[in-house]
């Protein structure tokens, strides 16, 4: 059997084609998903003569405050989608840079999701700073977990236990803030037990060659079994002693937090918010501007070279994995004294399968990861929203939307971005 090879001057028009392709079909599916809304939401004639208002502040806010916007439901809603139509011509007719292609996709998806929203407040209000506020909630875990498997990954780990960590993040967290009395104890914990789970996993993918993707899901499993039991065979039975509701206190920032709209939202949240914030600086810079990230890289693209040149591979993606670990085990905090829940069963709810998927779509960098996170978060603080709206979607779909929307987001990305070289292939030294 022969292979063909093409020659580097015959790659740019295969190249070129698959782009011309992958313009026009996503510019279709634009433009019917946006004609769709058109009728949906504009012509089908539910919100004729009414109108729609959106609420910019939070029923707490202190600081500055901004008037509510009030407009006419169907001209909104159907000029939105037509705004929305011609994204989708406008990707089709131009060859746009990577950059403003996001652009469009970005806006895009605002106005239809605005053209939404206008829909389904029709004849009511809908809080917009809520949304923004149970979005941000909603995102911390997820930043966290892609976090960890943006570390991991790029040291050639797969990590699909985050959900695991963050299980075992919550539980340890809550229990051991509750029988201590001290957050501070609950955070160490959690934060711990996310750090030694992500240890296992690597010395399992490592110094045993267990299949990683297999690896996470039983070790997932693991945890969900573990915190299972530990819930109804000790901290069910006595909740007011191992299974309090705590929470770290928010922290307002003096002038910031009395900004308009996002000032309550982003500055006026407890210390892990912050602390979150920080890690996708640190582990940026880290990744991309020290020489630890520099040999990081090195070891997920070609461990073999690394070696050849004094980078003990190994070491470092056992340094990396309980790294990510504790970073997940954050994440898992965050569930719980982190936003004032006490722990239940299987609380995580598939977080850090999304938070995976926040990697991929995030092109394995932190601050790509940030914006998947937010918009898989938003999908979740949305779809909470929506619910008390009562409108003619079903509810079930409604609790759906944070999952669909990782798929399309994923499923879209498929032949178009890399996962580092060596990522999942365990290393075995000559």
């Amino acid at each position: 059997m022969t292979a063909t090879v093409l020659a580097p001057e015959n790659l740019a028009p295969v190249a070129g084609a698959r782009a011309r392709r992958g313009r026009l079909y996503g510019g279709i599916a634009m433009i019917v998903v946006a004609l769709y809304g058109l009728w949906a939401f504009g012509l089908g004639g539910r919100t004729d003569g009414t109108d729609t208002t959106f609420v910019l502040n939070l029923s707490d806010a202190t600081g500055m405050t901004v008037p509510d916007v009030t407009f006419p439901s169907a001209p909104v809603a159907i000029a939105l989608c037509v705004l929305a139509a011609l994204c989708g011509a406008l990707r089709i007719a131009v060859d746009l840079p990577k950059r403003w292609n996001a652009v469009v996709l970005g806006a895009f998806f605002l106005l239809y999701v605005t053209a939404f929203m206008t829909w389904a407040a029709a004849a009511k209000s809908i809080n917009v700073a809520s949304i923004l506020d149970a979005t941000v909630i909603a995102a911390v875990p997820l930043v966290l977990g892609a976090l960890a498997g943006v570390l991991g990954e790029r040291s050639g780990v797969i990590n699909v236990a985050i959900e695991g960590q963050f299980l075992l993040g919550a539980c340890l967290a809550a229990f051991t803030a509750s029988v201590s009395g001290s957050l501070l104890w609950g955070l160490v914990a959690g934060v711990l037990a996310g750090g030694l789970f992500g240890l296992l996993l690597a010395v399992f993918a490592q110094r045993y060659l267990v299949e990683q993707v297999v690896l996470g899901v039983v070790l997932t499993m693991l945890a969900t079994g573990l915190t299972g039991f530990f819930y109804e065979r000790v901290m069910r039975t006595e909740p007011d002693k191992y299974n309090k509701a705590m929470a770290f206190p928010p922290i307002k920032i003096p002038l910031l937090a009395e900004l308009p709209v996002v000032g309550p939202v982003l500055f006026h949240q407890n210390v892990l918010f912050y602390v979150t914030i920080l890690l996708i600086v640190a582990v940026h810079i880290v990744l991309f501007r020290t020489r630890w990230g520099l040999r990081t890289r090195a070891v997920g693209e070609h461990p073999t070279a690394a070696d050849t040149v004094g980078v003990n591979v190994i070491r470092t993606r056992y340094l990396n994995m309980f790294v990510a670990g504790l970073i997940a085990g954050l994440g898992g905090v965050w569930l719980t004294i982190g936003t004032n829940i006490s722990f239940n069963k299987d609380m995580a709810s598939g977080k850090g399968f999304i938070a995976l998927a926040a990697v991929i779509f995030g092109r394995w960098s932190p601050v790509g990861a940030l914006w998947a996170a937010l918009l898989f978060g938003f999908a979740g603080g949305f779809s909470d929203a929506i619910q008390l709206m009562q409108t003619p979607l079903p509810t079930d779909f409604l609790r759906m939307l944070p999952y669909l929307a990782t798929i399309f987001a994923v499923a879209g990305l498929v032949g178009y971005v890399r996962a580092p070289a060596a990522d999942g292939q365990p290393y075995v030294k000559s």
